[in-house]
């Protein structure tokens, strides 16, 4: 492993050092004086230290994280705190539960504290963590249990019965973990059970490239993915690149409204923020509502907030001359592009910028508007670092600036620590994702003569909305259980809020007839509420007499998409 930083790369950032942090003392790696550690733990090596410096007083009283529920419920942990916690949490995984290095645990929670502990917890233990959006269907839990072999899941009481009804059909799932103030029978309470644990605890000896997290990721075709991370991908990347995009200090305190299921979950809200000992800020927000945000950036100290542009696009419909904003300063947005006139009304109302990020679930963030970088309208920013960012044509040969082609990211000689490993047991779509010397995102863009990357549209069907990655065939699988349903085909469709939101198109059975196209509009939507994860539901459905297809009988979804976007 060895460092690479993209070619005519300036960093445009205000770094701050302390002498003692824990960033401070990774300089001479990143610097490739030194070489990159073989074991690395983010729990021993990161918490651990920002714990001792903490203890030393050597960092100002900020907590390293501070949750609210909207109610009057808080919690706040120093990092000394957060890891007694998570060793107590790490006790009832190995000693309780059984569960060794290596074995994997599927996560599916809301904005709960338990959520962090049980991350921290993880990785101390090098169990592989497996994170779920708090929205899951039975099915797709099914799926997931399945797929991955998950020894052991842990949710709360909304989800699990959804784990029940599936749970006799996954053979490799031993314990089930409850978050709650109840009990369940069949299963576990974590809740309880580590508050009378130990909290002596030995971090486990983990390797850079050892297994961290999985992601499943949804595809065009066929099931989700599963997306590997490793101690090195996800904890030492943020430790060997420049103070890129967030530029945090111990004295900041970072609010991001990412779902716990997603990577930026994991890298705005533990290991990019942790790393330069800020404060995690979170509100459980059991739904994204604008009062709700805006009147927590009035009341609480956050400097920094992270969202998606659905989250911005809702927010700027408000008169914001009502609220006075206690310490924000800096904004981001990420998930899918932002339109140029929502970052002009947040600048208006606010004065505030909203600097955008890129990244996919496999790659972390890989461009960004950095502080101090001037603001192009509709660009996504520069690469970050480590990264060699380029747009490339369909024989992976580097296209020149202005012309449109595939954002892909140079991954030999040198692959980028911050890559995922692989596609678990899908050997075929890893071979897939390269193509010559880069893995190619499958998203289209540009780069200008300045080196900023300008979003253009997915290269495949894959629909973002809301930040919400849905495949196609996973809406299209749901349609087609109903009875009315002879063939349909899912596309994206735009939305003024939303970005873009699923649109079906259905050709109904022959054998079905409705007077009421409408009410069974909307039964299909129930239907698919019900069968698979409620956000992937259609928000729009059409009724078609056929649907287009080449000669080989495959359907043209760009034909339908171009269609619906006026192309």
């Amino acid at each position: 492993l060895r460092i690479l930083k993209p070619p005519n790369w300036t960093f445009h950032g205000h770094p701050r050092l302390l002498a003692s942090d824990v960033y401070s003392q990774y300089e001479s790696v990143r610097q490739g004086e030194q070489e990159i550690p073989k074991y690395f733990n983010f729990a021993s090596d990161v918490l651990d230290k920002w714990s001792e410096i903490e203890k030393a007083g050597k960092r100002p009283p900020n907590p390293a994280f501070w949750w609210i529920n909207g109610m009057g419920e808080e919690v706040k942990w120093s990092f000394e705190e957060l890891g007694l916690l998570s060793r107590k949490v790490a006790n009832v995984l190995t000693k309780v539960c059984g569960l060794q290095k290596g074995d994997r645990i599927i996560v599916v929670l809301p904005r709960v504290p338990e959520w962090w502990l049980v991350n921290v917890a993880c990785m101390r233990a090098g169990i592989v963590l497996i994170p779920g959006i708090s929205q899951l269907s039975a099915k797709d839990i099914l799926y997931r249990l399945q797929a991955s072999k998950a020894a052991c899941i842990i949710t709360d009481d909304t989800r699990a019965p959804a784990v029940d009804s599936v749970a006799s059909e996954c053979q490799f799932l031993k314990t089930k973990l409850i978050v709650s103030k109840g009990n369940r029978e069949g299963w576990l309470n974590l809740s309880d059970l580590y508050k009378n644990q130990s909290a002596d605890h030995s971090c486990v000896k983990t390797k850079i490239q050892d297994s961290m997290i999985i992601f499943f990721t949804s595809g065009t075709t066929g099931s989700p993915k599963m997306t590997e991370h490793s101690q090195g991908s996800l904890g030492f990347r943020p430790l060997l690149s420049e103070r890129y995009w967030l530029d945090l200090t111990p004295s900041n305190m970072i609010w991001s409204t990412a779902d716990t299921g997603w990577v930026l979950a994991s890298l705005t809200c533990v290991f990019d923020p942790w790393v330069f000992g800020a404060c995690v800020f979170v509100h459980k927000l059991p739904q994204i509502e604008s009062a709700a945000i805006l009147n927590t950036l009035c009341r609480f100290p956050i400097d920094t907030l992270v969202g998606a542009p659905t989250l911005f696009r809702m927010l700027v419909q408000n008169d914001l001359s009502n609220y006075k904003f206690m310490n924000l300063k800096h904004c981001m947005s990420g998930g899918e592009p932002l339109n140029p006139e929502v970052m002009q009304q947040w600048k208006s109302k606010t004065g505030l910028n909203i600097c955008e990020v890129y990244g996919q679930t496999e790659t972390g963030i890989i461009c960004s508007v950095f502080k101090g970088m001037k603001i192009k309208p509709g660009s996504m920013g520069k690469a970050a670092p480590l990264y060699d960012v380029q747009i490339v044509d369909k024989n992976a040969n580097i296209l020149p600036a202005g012309q449109q082609g595939e954002i892909a990211v140079r991954s030999k000689p040198i692959r980028p620590l911050g890559l995922f490993s692989e596609y678990i047991d899908n050997p075929k779509k890893t071979a897939e994702s390269e193509r010559g010397d880069f893995y190619v995102t499958g998203d289209r863009g540009t780069m200008d003569e300045d080196g900023y990357f300008q979003f253009i549209g997915r290269d495949d069907d894959i629909i973002i909305s809301s930040g919400y990655r849905i495949g196609p065939f996973e809406v299209e699988s749901a349609l087609i259980e109903h009875p009315a349903v002879a063939e349909t085909a899912v596309v994206s469709s735009p939305d003024p809020l939303r970005g873009e939101v699923v649109k079906a198109f259905v050709v109904l059975s022959p054998t079905f007839s409705s007077s009421d196209l409408e009410r069974l509009a909307c039964d299909l939507q129930e239907h698919v509420k019900k069968t698979t994860a409620p956000y992937k539901y259609p928000r729009k459905v059409e009724f078609v007499q056929e649907l287009p297809k080449t000669v080989t009988g495959k359907i043209k979804r760009n034909e339908l998409r171009n269609k619906e976007w006026g192309r």
